[in-house]
């Protein structure tokens, strides 16, 4: 098959990887590829024999499927800039994170030039699991991709034919899931500054014996100080999606801010600098807990395990 990839980041290298290995045609568009640091990217298509451009009419010329990962604000903007492009009947698989409402727009745009809008629910995190992570379909179109996605290696299964329930299937439990790694992120690091984080782990494994903390913990702060930036957006929607439904998304808003207050610590490399291999420095969260407590000016507290001084807290941290 010819295959374009929209957004050439994390998700769309790993599909790259996957699907050259097949032997399939691939051609990508990514908004950075043209900059100075986007190095890597250009190497990483290269190297596969990836088209990398910046036009995504060009892009997707001649695809047959067209798959679109990039960050969530985006997902209505590029779904109308590829459909000019679209032959007619090709496939459209949106796999990015946005609300029901986002999608049904995008869907619009790419059915209108005779496109075949397929919405796709990404259900868990994609690097364990590559090509064949838990994703759900929706739409019209979705009942006529799922043997083509079967056939590339996908685990796709239709969810609904209706447009907006795989979104928000994913979108409600971003909720919970965005949310538990900004409630971890703040928990841990406040229980690291007054020295109670050893009694709070010790609790929450008596209250959750099925979850090892410790490892958790640390794949959170990793996963966030890594791609904050993409959950913060994605939160958003989130909380779009929640504030569609009639509730006021005061859980989602509050973890949208946590996740891009951790991204902008990220950029400004509180965490270190960053490296070819990402953003992740170290596998205990402590270390990074650390990190943060020193950029707000609250120093874990770790003489003799008694608290840290009250008065030295952060006007920077919200």
């Amino acid at each position: 098959m010819h295959i374009t990839l929209i957004g050439y980041g994390e998700v769309g290298r790993i599909l790259a990887e996957d699907l050259a290995a097949q032997g399939h045609t691939l051609s990508a568009c990514d908004r950075l590829a043209g900059s100075a640091g986007a190095a890597a990217m250009r190497e990483h298509a290269q190297r596969l024999g990836v088209q990398l451009g910046e036009d995504h009419a060009t892009a997707v010329r001649g695809a047959e499927l067209v798959i679109s990962a990039v960050t969530a604000s985006q997902t209505v903007a590029v779904a109308k800039a590829s459909a000019e492009g679209l032959v007619a009947g090709a496939f459209f698989l949106d796999f990015n994170s946005a609300s029901p409402l986002a999608k049904q727009q995008a869907a619009r745009a790419v059915d209108a030039q005779s496109g075949r809008y397929v919405e796709g629910a990404v259900m868990t995190s994609v690097p364990p699991y590559r090509i064949r992570v838990p994703l759900l379909l929706g739409g019209p179109h979705a009942r006529a991709l799922e043997p083509v996605l079967a056939g590339l290696g996908f685990a796709a299964r239709v969810a609904d034919e209706r447009l907006g329930v795989a979104s928000a299937t994913k979108m409600c439990r971003s909720v919970m899931i965005k949310g538990l790694e900004a409630m971890v992120i703040e928990s841990f690091t406040a229980a690291r500054h007054y020295g109670v984080e050893d009694a709070v782990i010790a609790s929450l494994n008596e209250t959750f014996p099925g979850l090892d903390w410790e490892r958790q913990a640390a794949y959170f702060f990793q996963r966030v100080i890594e791609h904050g930036r993409r959950r913060s957006e994605e939160v958003r929607e989130v909380a779009q999606t929640v504030r569609e439904a009639g509730l006021e998304p005061w859980s989602a808003s509050g973890t949208a801010e946590r996740q891009a207050w951790m991204a902008d610590l990220a950029d400004a490399q509180v965490f270190g600098a960053r490296s070819a291999a990402g953003f992740a420095r170290s596998s205990d969260w402590r270390t990074e807990a650390d990190r943060i407590l020193a950029h707000v000016g609250n120093p874990a507290a770790t003489d003799g395990g008694a608290p840290a001084s009250l008065g030295n807290r952060s006007k920077a941290q919200p």
